[in-house]
């Protein structure tokens, strides 16, 4: 197991060059936009830029901060991701524009090579205890927990952990790759 902590993290830019995303883990490990398995990351969305696209990929988004925004997907279908931690998964070829709900927002992001491999997020809320041997990462969104017996705060995320324990008004996201 291994804990990533948010300020550890590099923020470069979109690969479109209109926001800016922080890496938590890539597989396989320094594999580039175009061959990896599956990815992670935070990215921070200040103005109405359009997400970049990803063809072949499936992508799923949740947001950590802010107001949020409304997306809308090939010109015709519309989500408004404005409640924290709920996933909404959409194909990464899409062409989705952005307005936003308020001011700048941080959400997560998983996005997996379709056909090689499929991911899910799941979400934890509130005083519990899992074992979450098999996750590929948990993050934790809000609160505070015990991952194999590191205490984590907001912002933090493990690789491979094992057992979790969350405090009261504790969130955190589960990523599992199969």
């Amino acid at each position: 197991m291994t804990i990533v902590r948010f300020d550890e993290l590099q923020a470069v830019p979109w690969k479109n060059g209109l926001g800016i995303t922080r890496e938590i883990a890539v597989a396989p490990t320094g594999a580039s936009m175009d061959a990896f398995l599956w990815r992670v990351s935070i990215a921070d969305v200040d103005t109405a830029s359009p997400f970049s696209r990803f063809p072949g990929i499936d992508r799923t988004i949740v947001l950590l901060e802010g107001d949020g925004f409304t997306m809308t997907l090939d010109g015709t279908r519309t989500h408004a991701l404005t409640v924290p931690c709920e996933p909404f998964a959409f194909p990464g070829e899409a062409s989705v524009a952005v307005a936003l709900a308020g001011g700048a927002t941080r959400d997560f992001n998983l996005m997996v090579r379709r056909g090689a491999a499929t991911g899910a997020v799941e979400v934890l809320r509130g005083a519990r205890a899992i074992d979450a041997a098999g996750a590929v990462l948990v993050h934790v969104a809000a609160g505070t927990g015990v991952i194999d017996g590191v205490t984590c705060t907001r912002g933090d995320s493990a690789l491979r952990p094992g057992r979790i324990a969350l405090d009261e008004g504790a969130v955190a996201l589960v990523v599992r790759i199969a």
